[in-house]
């Protein structure tokens, strides 16, 4: 499948038959995004608590598996050249634009991003499990104080991931100048490669 885009701030959804691989692009740097699975049926959603209890670190990379709510492997990280990802912050959404940044109007959002694509594909959402945030960089302080730094993606970065089973993914783009360095949001791309 040849390389498409993510529109800055923006959702796209795709279906991953099991086996297939997914590569997700940073092409300018240093932008995130949000990535949701769920099983092709909707039976099963990605879990930040279950991968990390049985990865044992908040840190994922190369080699780790993100599971599903019903302890089932989703994805596979095949191949990452930026290693660090965040799986704790939730999708930024419209009520955290308000209470944190006191936007009154509509303000493009990772969660509203990623359940339109999901409901595209036909897959029910609600409630949204945290999404893996892909190139966000995020440290914990000793006293267990997130903080949020500027992605280490470059130009081109990459990051492969291997379905374990049939998916049903939705991509976001990251609106949120915070996530990004300060900037603003900016496309990612992806491509499905065969298995």
């Amino acid at each position: 499948m040849a390389e498409q885009t993510v529109p800055a701030a923006g959702g796209v959804g795709l279906r991953l038959q099991r086996g297939e691989r997914l590569r997700i692009i940073d092409p300018v740097g240093g932008q995130t995004g949000d990535l949701m699975a769920y099983a092709a049926d909707g039976s099963e959603r990605l879990s930040n608590g279950r991968s990390f209890d049985y990865g044992g670190k908040i840190y994922l990379s190369t080699g780790d598996v993100l599971w599903s709510d019903r302890s089932s492997p989703m994805l596979t990280i095949v191949a990452d050249e930026v290693g660090r990802h965040d799986f704790l912050y939730a999708p930024c959404s419209l009520e955290m634009y308000r209470m944190q940044y006191g936007a009154t109007g509509y303000h493009p959002n990772c969660h509203d991003n990623l359940c339109a694509a999901l409901r595209g594909l036909g897959v029910e959402p609600d409630p949204l499990p945290t999404a893996f945030n892909l190139f966000m960089n995020v440290e914990v302080a000793a006293d267990g104080r997130l903080v949020i730094a500027a992605p280490r993606s470059r130009a081109g970065d990459a990051i492969v991931l291997r379905a374990e089973m049939d998916l049903a993914v939705a991509l976001s783009s990251c609106p949120a100048s915070t996530c990004n360095g300060g900037a603003p949001p900016r496309p990612l791309a992806f491509e499905i490669l065969a298995d």
